[in-house]
């Protein structure tokens, strides 16, 4: 059985920027990966996306975007090919179409099992990603047979629906952009909205995640934040990565013609049961959203930039009926496709080390594992900073962790040469 000490499970572009991370540190190492680089993005998504960041802000360490367009939204071609490069580039120790079977604890740290053999290693990075099952609600159950149910990662195109009406469930960047798209396919759309974040794509002449990355919004901490799970549910922005730049939120579907309705709370007697609180849920989004750009004004003008951005302005206000709909008739054929657009979660059902809570969630502390020394999380929703889901948060974070990970393994050789230094 081969001996190292760390294995990182995952060659996403987190696993990836802990590879190069620790080569830097000269930890000898192994990424396993179940298929090939950036093996998600290849396989789980759909064919008109793009990044939801601009290129200049794919920056790993020791890479990054070396086009001439860096305001522009890698496809997912272009994205995958990126990370392969980088893997190429940082000359990581992937080992891929490596399926991992089971990782558990042993006196030397952790046993990886996989289908082609196991590991032995001192720590263990866990850089599966926050993507891989996805999350749909229990009210699928009831919905009637007729119709036809698939998720994000089934979809590619509307070509494989049904004719017919499409209920999009979930108004996040996924939903939008998947009811944006089908809608213009020529089937109708209705889009059931929750909570949700509003924001336009473009703001003073830069792009929205150009004042996130410039006024620091992106590189909060997770100490310092007061609600740190409420912070890492958060749904993501209503963003499109789109060559011209659009601002995909409500008032651009209902433009186009897409059906705006509420949460969707439940089934009765073949009819879906809709939340009344769509004019509340868009009145705060709203609210929530102008305040973000007024900090963003403040920001500017503290730092001089008033002059080099274009001037302050806001969105109109979201419009949408005063009393949206409550039920719709789920039986009479009008709608032919449910695509719950609801989000994700990890799967960590090969981790058979007791580091979940009751919400089955890795118990942890800014990545660093707790309670199994030597196990380290990346890739999560605000795992160290508000950017540690984007490529672009990778990097700090994995800096972050490795220093912590050689730390760790300082303290063991201590502890074996000194049995009592640490009692």
């Amino acid at each position: 059985m081969p001996t190292i000490t760390t294995v990182v499970i995952g060659a996403g572009h987190a696993g990836l920027a802990m590879s190069k991370c620790l080569a830097d540190r000269s930890i000898d190492h192994v990424v396993i990966e179940r298929g090939e680089v950036a093996n998600s993005w290849r396989t789980e998504r759909w064919d008109s996306l793009r990044l939801l960041t601009p290129n200049w802000q794919s920056r790993l360490p020791g890479y990054g975007y070396e086009g001439d367009d860096p305001d522009g939204y890698r496809t997912m071609p272009e994205t995958f090919a990126f990370i392969d490069r980088y893997a190429s580039v940082i000359s990581a120790p992937v080992q891929t179409n490596t399926k991992v079977i089971s990782v558990r604890n042993t006196d030397a740290g952790y046993l990886v099992a996989t289908d082609q053999g196991d590991w032995q290693c001192r720590t263990v990075v866990l850089a599966t990603g926050a993507c891989n099952i996805p999350n749909i609600p229990a009210v699928a159950d009831a919905v009637p047979s007729k119709i036809a149910m698939l998720t994000p990662v089934q979809y590619r195109n509307p070509d494989q629906l049904d004719d017919g009406g499409v209920l999009v469930v979930g108004a996040s960047a996924t939903g939008t952009q998947l009811a944006e798209e089908i809608h213009r396919s020529g089937r109708p759309v209705t889009l059931a909205a929750g909570e949700h974040i509003r924001v336009p794509r473009v703001y003073r002449g830069r792009d929205i995640l150009w004042w996130m990355d410039v006024a620091g919004v992106h590189d909060e901490r997770y100490d310092e934040i007061e609600d740190i799970v409420r912070a890492r549910k958060v749904p993501s922005f209503q963003l499109v990565g789109s060559p011209q730049r659009e601002t995909l939120d409500f008032n651009a579907l209902t433009d186009i013609g897409v059906n705006l309705i509420g949460r969707f709370a439940g089934i009765r007697d073949g009819k879906g049961q809709f939340s009344g609180s769509l004019c509340n849920q868009c009145a705060m989004s709203d609210l929530k959203m102008n305040r973000l750009l007024g900090a963003f004004d403040e920001w500017a003008t503290e730092n001089g930039l008033d002059d080099e951005v274009e001037a302050p302005h806001r969105l109109p206000p979201t419009e949408v009926a005063t009393l949206p709909p409550l039920s719709m008739d789920l039986s009479d054929g009008g709608i032919r496709t449910i695509l719950w657009a609801t989000g994700y979660r990890p799967d960590y059902s090969w981790l058979e080390v007791p580091v979940f809570d009751r919400k089955g969630r890795v118990r942890h502390d800014g990545g660093v594992v707790v309670d199994h020394p030597g196990m380290y999380l990346m890739g999560m929703q605000f795992l160290r900073r508000r950017k540690s889901a984007l490529i672009d948060g990778a990097g700090d974070d994995a800096r972050d962790l490795s220093d912590h990970l050689v730390s760790y393994l300082g303290g063991q050789a201590v502890s074996a040469d000194r049995p009592n230094a640490g009692k």
